[in-house]
């Protein structure tokens, strides 16, 4: 007997000491299932609103959802735990994902269109920082996009039990929230500016989503319209571009070369400096050049839109338009040179694997990545330097050119995410790429903000420098040559709000080119001043056949 009262006392011991522990736990698990719900409820999906002040809120949506647990049946209120659950871990990865396109291309996610991206992105760390990392963010995605549902759901059915076991208590409390929610309501109470306390947030948020995705669908009618649309679609190639016969016109992108590489001060002395010399150095070789703005239907990244609206004079701000213009017979800014007569080339570096737009834009010649064999190392997106590009491009094209030719060139030394660019060469120097080895490059993926601003201003200094060298060297009387940015750079370069404006040149010996657009407004040289006329980018191709044309 006596044993068997000393097991049992044990026994009771044991749980006694082990309570305190389980109780310690389940209090911090219902703590941490606490935070999770308020973060996915009122975490800004704006990036430039996010700040510890901005979390100071009371959301609606919860106090409603508190209501309705209080209010229904032990297996209604699960139902509703776990509804509201899997709605606010969607919300959750729907914010995430705005913050995320609110940081590098300033603009919310599109649930119609940019889940396209995915692939986009994947190639660029790819290329930038290696497979493994690739696969390593890919492999993030899907267990944040899995496990953040999946946590808050749980979290949100644990809270339920609480609100339950402790119902009048919680009655009370959201009664007093209610209260002072509608206080903070009538007067407009903001801790930080654009957030309210009264807290509506996650309806405003999915409303807005779904507003974006009706307009999605309907604007598939719209833009097809815009696509028939056209008012140089039947122009006979004897009636276009006739002021140009003869010459050897370029139209050059440069990447993510935005109106803050030549404004902001901590970019515009330097930058500035290479475009003033480059104009300086041009008009001693009887070069001329004026220089204006357009505005992007893109900010940050993709730059193949940029591409689509110059050429195609309408404005490809999404995905969705991008496709519907590759489907279509539209007549693009280099169709207009090919109906004309003119030989089209175009050299897309950045091109590595098939490329189905080259079909729809039809060159009579194409070099990519693989076409024109460079030999040294990578730089920046694992893309030759601009310098190499233009000298292969020299080599291959130009220095055989016969006839009338029309150039579409990518520069993308300046493509994110902005590592350090080999110096410029003598063009003789350059090769087959080799002699970059001894410039190395770096590998340090470990920069601050300081540094990537500071390497971004760099690189978009290199091209313009090979660019104006590149015609001072080879450019000859019937030269024509139009550069400008695809879009600005990323929020981490620009910071918030930042236009969409980019820099164009057009660089000529030919007075009467310049004459053809002396209604333009442009300012002369390379360098567009604060007051240079801006334009948005799809009323260029009209404007340049009108200028150009009979």
């Amino acid at each position: 007997m006596r044993g068997e009262v000393s097991d049992v006392t044990a026994t009771d011991g044991g749980e006694a000491e082990g309570r305190p522990k389980r109780s310690v736990a389940a209090r911090l698990t219902t703590v941490l299932a606490a935070l999770l719900v308020l973060l996915a409820l009122t975490v800004p999906y704006d990036f430039g609103r996010l700040s510890p002040a901005a979390f100071v809120r009371i959301p609606l949506e919860a106090l409603l959802v508190v209501a309705l647990l209080l209010a229904l049946p032990s297996r209604g209120s699960r139902l509703v735990a776990t509804l509201a659950g899997v709605a606010l871990g969607l919300l959750g990865l729907l914010k995430l994902l705005d913050l995320g396109f609110s940081a590098s291309l300033s603009r919310a996610f599109d649930p119609v269109l940019d889940w396209a991206l995915v692939d986009e992105g994947f190639a660029f760390l790819s290329e930038s920082y290696g497979r493994p990392a690739a696969i390593g963010a890919a492999i993030t995605l899907v267990v944040v996009v899995v496990g953040l549902p999946t946590l808050v759901t749980l979290s949100m059915r644990r809270l339920r039990r609480l609100v339950v076991r402790h119902r009048i208590g919680t009655t009370r409390i959201v009664a007093a929230l209610v209260v002072v929610w509608v206080a903070c309501a009538a007067f407009n109470v903001r801790v930080v500016e654009g957030v309210p306390v009264a807290d509506t947030s996650a309806t405003t948020l999915a409303n807005g989503h779904g507003f974006q995705v009706r307009l999605r669908l309907d604007d598939r009618e719209t833009f097809g319209a815009l696509i028939e649309a056209d008012r140089f679609g039947d122009t006979p190639g004897d009636q276009l571009l006739t002021a140009l016969r003869g010459k050897n016109v370029v139209v050059a992108f440069v990447e993510s070369y935005g109106r803050d590489a030549v404004q902001d001060p901590e970019f515009a002395p330097q930058v500035g400096a290479v475009l003033d010399r480059g104009t300086s150095e041009l008009s001693a070789a009887g070069f001329a050049a004026q220089s204006g703005f357009l505005t992007s239907p893109t900010f940050g990244g993709g730059s193949w839109l940029a591409h689509d609206t110059l050429l195609s004079g309408l404005w490809i701000d999404n995905d969705q338009r991008h496709r519907t213009l590759l489907a279509s017979d539209r007549m693009t800014l280099n169709g207009a040179f090919r109906r004309a007569n003119w030989q089209t080339v175009g050299v897309m570096p950045a091109v590595t694997k098939a490329w189905p737009e080259g079909s729809f834009f039809g060159y009579d010649r194409f070099y990519n990545a693989k076409t024109l064999a460079y030999r040294g190392p990578k730089f920046s997106f694992g893309t030759p330097p601009d310098q190499y590009t233009l000298a292969s491009w020299q080599r291959l094209e130009q220095a055989k050119r016969d006839g009338n030719v029309m150039t579409e060139l990518a520069l993308v030394s300046s493509h994110a995410p902005w590592t350090p660019v080999p110096p410029l060469l003598d063009w003789a120097d350059v090769g087959d790429g080799a002699v970059y080895r001894a410039a190395g490059r770096s590998d340090d993926k470990r920069r601050n903000t300081t540094q990537i601003r500071a390497d971004y201003r760099k690189s978009i200094e290199y091209t313009l420098g090979a660019l104006t060298s590149y015609v001072r060297t080879y450019g000859d009387d019937d030269l024509v040559f139009i550069f400008l940015g695809d879009h600005q750079p990323a929020a981490v370069v620009t910071g918030e709000n930042a236009s969409r404006d980019v820099p164009i040149s057009i660089i000529t010996r030919d007075r009467a080119v310049l004459d053809r657009i002396s209604g333009w407004g442009w300012q002369d040289g390379l360098k567009p001043g604060p007051e240079a006329p801006v334009w948005r980018m799809d009323a260029f191709r009209d404007r340049f056949l009108t200028a150009f044309g009979p």
